[in-house]
């Protein structure tokens, strides 16, 4: 076997054992769990009040673990209701169709006042099609939004245990702790680059947000003009008049 089999061959079985994403592989890739851990153990004895830092990023942590919880779930309810939406596109395209059914009935009796209504009653479900198209859109481009505001949250996670990981191995580290096999320059390096991951995700959810709305404004319109033909306000949730928007992550 070539040089260049024997090392395609071990890329293989690295990436199909996770090595590649051990320490959160490339900005494409779902994050993976931090490599350099600090044992608690080695500060033990180091007393509380030099471990303010440590504290606050735990807690920080813990947060930041809970919002990409929520986030998680916010996806998957955003999943649930895209179906439900997709449901209403069919039955105004149902409508749509009864609609023309029932201009060709009146076109066929020659009666204009029939014909007329008939008309219009096509006009205003066409417009009720367009929008409901809309709002599948909307709801579409929404949940993109979700996923890539989870991802971040995923990001954000992972970069506050490596803060975590900081704070504890600077206080083992100014109190002359020297754990076998330990490098102490190995967790601000695993930091910036949780770091650097996280302000990727954020920009990204970010960018998402501004498509959501555009195709939230496109679908008001649409709706709005709908409604007005009808002479029926619709009532239909809008799903980002409580959206949510990255908070905890300052890079």
């Amino acid at each position: 076997m070539g040089a260049l089999s024997k090392i395609f061959t071990i890329g293989v079985i690295a990436s199909s054992l996770g090595f590649g994403t051990a320490c959160g592989g490339s900005s494409d890739s779902p994050p993976g769990p931090l490599g350099k851990h600090y044992d608690e153990m080695h500060i033990a004895q180091v007393p509380l009040d030099q471990k303010g830092a440590v504290v606050q990023t735990q807690q920080d942590w813990s947060v930041a673990k809970m919002e990409n919880a929520k986030a998680e779930a916010d996806h998957n309810e955003m999943t649930q209701k895209l179906s439900v939406v997709r449901n209403d596109a069919k039955a105004a395209r149902l409508k749509l169709d009864s609609a023309i059914s029932n201009k060709k009935s009146a076109e066929a009796s020659n009666d204009t006042n029939k014909t007329n209504v008939a008309q219009r009653d096509v006009r205003n479900a066409e417009l009720l099609v367009k929008a409901a198209d809309a709002r599948v859109r909307y709801h579409e481009t929404y949940r993109g939004y979700l996923k890539k505001y989870w991802r971040y949250t995923q990001e954000n996670m992972y970069w506050r245990e490596a803060q975590y990981e900081v704070a504890k191995s600077e206080i083992g580290k100014k109190n002359n702790v020297a754990p076998k096999g330990v490098t102490y320059d190995s967790f601000p390096a695993q930091e910036q680059q949780r770091n650097k991951r996280t302000a990727s995700a954020k920009s990204g959810a970010e960018s998402e947000k501004g498509r959501a709305q555009s195709a939230r404004d496109n679908w008001l319109k649409l709706q709005q003009e709908a409604d007005q033909a009808n002479g029926t306000p619709s009532q239909f949730p809008d799903p980002m008049v409580q959206s949510v928007t990255p908070t905890t992550a300052t890079p």
